[in-house]
Parts: C-alpha cells; structure tokens; sequence
C-alpha cells in the first residue's frame, strides 16, 4: 500500500497521472474541477488517490481493504502541503470509518477538519473573496459530524454542531462580503431542519425548511430533508417530487465534478440517492401504491447490498422498510402476509445485528436502536396473533418498547397507519 501512494506521490511531482495503472473506479468519488476562476482549486493527484482509496475499499467490503484504503489515504495525507486537499483526505478517511461502523474514529477526523478552522483554510489567491472548496469542505464537515451523531442518538452534539453550522455560515459571509453562499446556506438550514425533526420539534424545523423548495440550493441532501419533512406532514405530492429531486440530483452528480457535491460520512452522495429512493418507497407504501413501493423499495435493497454488501445494517434497515410495506398492505388490502412479514422481520434483526432481548432495550445499543424496536415490534406482532407463539411476541413487544425512543410518535403508531406517518431516514438509522 505505501507503494502505491510512492507512486501516485511521484506522478505529482512529475505532472503525471499513475491512477491509470490501477483499474478504474465505476464511480469516481472525488473530482474537482480546477479552473482558477471557479475557486475549486486543489492538488489533482490528491483527489486520484482519494478515489482510489475509496475504490479499493468498496471492492472488496471487507475489513482488510478497508485497512489497506486508510493507508493510501494516511499517506497521502502525509505528502499534502495544502490544507484544503489534507481536509478532503480527511473526509475520505472518515467516510471509509463510519461506513464500518467506527464512529469515534470518524468523528475525529471531522473535529480535526473543524479545528483547521476557515482562518488556515482561507484562500489568499483570489483578489475577490468567493466561496471556495476550503468552505465546502468545513460546511460538509459540519453536517457529516451532525450526521454521526444522529446515528448514534448523541442528539444534544447534534444539536449543537447544527448551531455552529451556521454560526459557520455567518463567519463565510462576512469573508466573503455576504453574496454567493445560497447553496452553502441551504445546506446549514437543512441539517437543523432535520436535527429538529428528530427531535420531534416540527415547528421549528419548518422555519429552517421555510422557502427551501425555492433555493437554488434545494437539491441532495437539501431537497431529501425538506422531503421528509414534508411526508411527516403528509404533503405527499411535493415530497414525492423533492423525493425525486434528490434522486436525480445525485445521479447527475455522481461523478463528483461539482464541488458543491462535497460531502462525507452518512450524508455523502451514495447515502443520500439510497435514503431518497428508500423514503420514496415508503412514500408510495403510505399512498396505498403497494406495486410501486415494492419495486422502490426492491431497487433500494439492491443498492444497498450493492454498496455496502448483504450483511451491512443499512441492508437491515431496508428489510424492515419492505416488512412494514407489506404489513400495510395486508391491513389495507384486508388480507394475509404473515409468513413474508415474518421471514422479512427475522432477516432485518438478524442484519441489524440485534442484541439478546436480554439486554435491555434502553441499553441495547446506541445505534438504529428504534429501527431495531420497528423490527421486533412488527416481528412481535406477526408471532402475537399465533396462539402457540403469542408469549415469545409478548416478550419481543415489550423489548421494543422499552427500545423505541422517538419523542414524535408512538411505537404502536409508527406500526400502523395512524393519523402520523413515520418515515425511516436510511442516511442516519432513525424513524423520523
């Protein structure tokens, strides 16, 4: 692995590219257009080995290339003289630990971003002060930590690293006289929009979404906050379309050419189309359009084995979406699907890595902990209604209640079709 970044190393100081000797990526995850007068100005071999690193981990899913992907990447580190390259292979590195599930560690690598500050990011090259890639980087910083310590239910660190997105927004601003930070406040005002949703606090989260649909902005992980926020309310029609936004968005953009794609952790562009077409499919699941909702859905699953493979969580989660599917149907439709539910339910618990229902669950984990209540609790009631299984089903039920933490609706109302819709965000393992 140190070979490799040598190589690449010495291609920069020789103009050269040595990424072609190593088969190409089909998805190239970091690719910054270096014309001077855009701004987005950074070490092109830098971003090569990013991809690379990337690549060479999601090829094989396993531990030890992911290993290896972090050496190329702390090497690369190693050989960068600027900032805004070193804080781009830091949000590589955290990406590659969150998608293991090492939190803390990924966590430590956006506080160090967070800590460069935008004084050592700062751009003296440009006469007119603009936005530029070093404010990209600390904005995308900001919503992957808030991200993590969504996944995780640190909500009060959510909570604050939300503020100081914006706090960080002011602080461009005034660098930069003010103009031309639309899509950079979008962003900041989405993740306290979705920081507040979680929390159960709609009121406030609509004042951060107010007028969103508008901005140039509104797109990525912009237009799938604002989306789910609206499905939450029951605006169907316009999540569906900001639900669709979204989707189209990052495929246009999933070559990275953009840096206003910039992002990291759960909240990169592969979390996002996945978390978009998963909350269009429960969109549709709620509107009774049950053939629909099942290819989304389907479509959804794939991408997620495709991605972080059969046996990752986020694959977990879908299954529980797809289960809830069909419990939503067979109440609608009248009819049975208790074996498919069943099979679906005990699938998603087994991915989703389920503790003993021995272990509290208020202890359980820190972690998808009320998808793992969805779960058992539409689980429970699939094994509730058979009378030689009912005291197992009453055991996992009260498991999942004890487990289900959202401050917005009730277990038993997330798992019916009540008056209050629950929406599962894929990108941050939560029921909103």
């Amino acid at each position: 692995m140190f070979r490799i970044g040598a190589k690449l190393y010495r291609a920069a100081r020789i103009g050269g590219s040595a990424v072609s000797d190593f088969r190409s990526p089909s998805t190239r995850f970091f690719s910054i257009n270096n014309n001077v007068n855009t701004g987005f100005k950074t070490n092109p071999v830098a971003l090569q080995m990013i991809n690379y690193a990337l690549s060479l981990a999601r090829a094989q899913k396993s531990d030890e290339s992911y290993a290896q992907a972090q050496l190329v990447l702390e090497q690369c580190h190693s050989t960068q003289s600027d900032e805004s390259a070193k804080g781009l292979v830091m949000l590589a590195m955290s990406t590659l630990f969150s998608e293991r599930g090492n939190f803390s560690e990924a966590i430590e690598k956006l506080q160090k971003i967070q800590d460069l500050g935008l004084s050592t990011l700062a751009n003296p090259q440009f006469e007119v002060p603009i936005v530029t890639i070093r404010h990209m980087i600390a904005v995308a910083a900001s919503e992957a930590l808030a991200g993590l310590y969504l996944e995780s239910y640190q909500d009060d660190f959510s909570s604050a690293t939300a503020d100081m997105c914006l706090q960080l927004l002011e602080t461009i601003r005034l660098e930069i006289g003010g103009g031309g930070s639309d899509i950079l406040e979008a962003r900041a005002k989405a993740l306290k929009g979705l920081v507040e949703l979680v929390h159960g606090n709609a009121e406030s989260a609509e004042s951060f979404f107010e007028g969103a649909q508008g901005d140039k902005g509104c797109f990525g992980n912009v237009a799938l906050s604002f989306g789910e926020f609206l499905h939450c309310k029951r605006n169907s029609q316009m999540a569906r379309e900001l639900y669709q936004r979204a989707m189209q968005d990052v495929s246009e953009r999933k070559d990275f050419t953009d840096s206003q794609s910039i992002s990291a952790c759960n909240m990169n562009l592969e979390e996002t189309l996945l978390g978009a077409t998963c909350a269009l499919g429960q969109l549709e699941a709620h509107l009774g359009n049950f053939d629909d909702a099942e290819e989304i859905l389907t479509a959804a699953l794939k991408k997620a084995e495709e991605c972080f493979g059969n046996y990752h969580p986020k694959v977990g989660i879908i299954l529980t979406c797809i289960a809830l599917m069909y419990r939503h149907k067979a109440a609608m439709e009248q009819s049975s699907s208790l074996l498919i539910q069943e099979g679906l339910y005990r699938r998603a618990i087994e991915v989703l890595k389920a503790p003993p229902l021995e272990v509290e669950g208020v202890v359980a984990t820190r972690s998808r902990r009320d998808i793992l209540a969805l779960a058992r609790g539409g689980y429970a009631e699939t094994l509730i209604v058979q009378q030689n299984r009912k005291a197992e089903g009453e055991k996992l039920k009260q498991w999942a209640e004890t487990a289900w933490t959202s401050r917005r609706l009730s277990l038993a109302e997330a798992l019916e079709s009540s008056a209050k819709v629950s929406v599962i965000d894929t990108r941050i393992s939560r029921v909103l």
